[in-house]
């Protein structure tokens, strides 16, 4: 039996690796979180466990900026996000220049008490950045009134200063889940 050409015989081959290239394409795809959650200088470890178990039952990633005002081995940082951790998706930057060279063309909306647009009269797209400034500071004007991003607030009554943080990550989150319809049950 005569044998094919070495070319024929390679053909296959490349076909296959096409094949396993796009279906290995596709299967990180579904691993890409939906949301890249970001908390810049958190103070209070309840809240960031908090936002760690929301990220852990939406897909989302959590990114955190340092400086941290509490230990990531915090025990009140632990019981908030309970038993779930390990499906967490976490980041954690040294500094602010360290998180933005991380996603340096990403689609940033940073929550601020005084902002003027609400996050209703946006449209999120997956892979967006919800940033999310310190519960006693919140984002620095360097973060706000730069070309970091669009600053956007949450809704609230006149003569009302501010929401817990976990609150707002929430509130954000599940708004932007909505609006690019994520597959969370």
């Amino acid at each position: 039996m005569a044998r094919r050409p070495w070319s024929a015989r390679i053909a296959p081959c490349r076909l296959a690796l096409r094949i396993v290239r796009n279906s290995l394409s596709a299967l990180l795809k579904l691993f890409e979180p939906p949301l890249n959650l970001v908390l810049v200088s958190p103070q209070i470890p309840p809240n960031t466990g908090n936002v760690a178990r929301l990220c852990a039952v939406t897909g989302c990633k959590l990114t955190l900026v340092e400086p941290l005002g509490f230990s990531i081995a915090d025990k009140e940082l632990k019981r908030a996000g309970l038993d779930y951790w390990d499906k967490v998706f976490l980041k954690l930057h040294a500094s602010k220049e360290a998180y933005v060279a991380s996603a340096p063309h990403a689609r940033r909306f940073l929550f601020s008490a005084r902002a003027q647009k609400s996050l209703w009269d946006v449209a999120f797209q997956p892979g967006d950045h919800l940033v999310f400034g310190s519960e006693t500071k919140g984002l620095a004007p360097d973060w706000v009134d730069g070309s970091m991003g669009e600053a956007l607030t949450i809704p609230m009554l006149e003569e009302r200063r501010s929401l817990n943080l976990s609150t707002s990550v929430g509130i954000a989150a599940y708004e932007a889940l909505r609006q690019i319809g994520s597959k969370v049950p």
